[in-house]
């Protein structure tokens, strides 16, 4: 059987470097690339540390695809580039499995008209770590029954977006599961402004940002006399490869867009 060839834009990055490290130990998967303008032509694994891997650094997108004609392409950059690397390389056939968060509605729309102009698969995951997809799961579940709901998300304070895709997919799902219902007292005010978090289909959503974090998120539901917190934690960026690996191997076999991990979970 062919390997699967992998290019990762952002090898660098703290997600990045843990997908190289995935690649390595996976004997179906072959690094052809890392795509980062900052160390053209060196090897991506001795800036990583790791060991001359015969994959080197590329300074964009589009010639890393025309030279090493990957089959899919990660990408863990930043919001304001991750859209145009994936119409990048849903043109040129090759299939992207993203991380990264900050998608539109109407993104996703667009993104997935043109994979199936292109008859290929690409998956946006808000988050890759299968506890998480399993948190968003079993609130969904939980809503149906207690719609009274609020979400908590707390990540590292380099992250870009607020609130993270993930709460933002959390929220979606239970979206789907209950009417929209307006929570607290009619009459509340804040005295501080943004105190109550954001506001999302009648529920609040909460963002915390602050070093030492790196994934954490609870979804607290509320009844007459109980509550029922559902949590998932993150205590490393390894956490997110399992899902990152199937992500990776499921995309070969599908057309269109799948967003959310939960999808490929079968």
């Amino acid at each position: 059987m062919e390997k699967i060839r992998v290019a990762i834009a952002g090898p660098r990055g703290r997600m990045g470097s843990e997908a190289v490290k995935m690649l390595m130990k996976d004997e179906t998967l072959q690094f052809v690339c890392g795509v980062d303008p900052k160390y053209n032509g060196e090897d991506v694994g001795d800036i990583l540390g790791l060991g001359a891997l015969s994959a080197p650094f590329v300074p964009d997108v589009r010639q890393a695809l025309e030279t090493y004609r990957p089959d899919v392409l990660v990408d863990f950059t930043t919001p304001h580039v991750v859209k145009q690397n994936m119409v990048t390389a849903i043109e040129a056939g090759v299939r992207p499995v993203v991380g990264t968060t900050g998608f539109t509605p109407e993104d996703i729309e667009e993104l997935d008209r043109l994979c199936r102009t292109q008859g290929i698969g690409a998956i946006i995951a808000p988050n890759f770590a299968i506890g998480a997809v399993l948190m968003m799961k079993f609130a969904q579940e939980a809503a149906k029954y207690m719609p009274h709901v609020e979400i908590i998300e707390q990540h590292h304070d380099q992250k870009l977006d607020a609130p993270s895709g993930t709460a933002v997919k959390t929220a979606e799902m239970i979206q789907a599961a209950r009417q929209e219902l307006r929570q607290g007292h009619p009459e509340e005010k804040e005295t501080i402004e943004g105190a109550r978090g954001g506001y999302y289909n009648g529920f609040r959503i909460h963002s915390v940002r602050l070093p030492g974090l790196v994934a954490h998120q609870e979804v607290i539901f509320g009844a007459v006399g109980q509550t029922l917190t559902i949590r998932h934690d993150s205590i490393n960026r390894e956490s997110f490869m399992p899902g990152v690996n199937l992500a990776i191997k499921k995309v070969m076999e599908h057309t269109g867009l799948i967003y959310g991990l939960e999808n490929i979970m079968v």
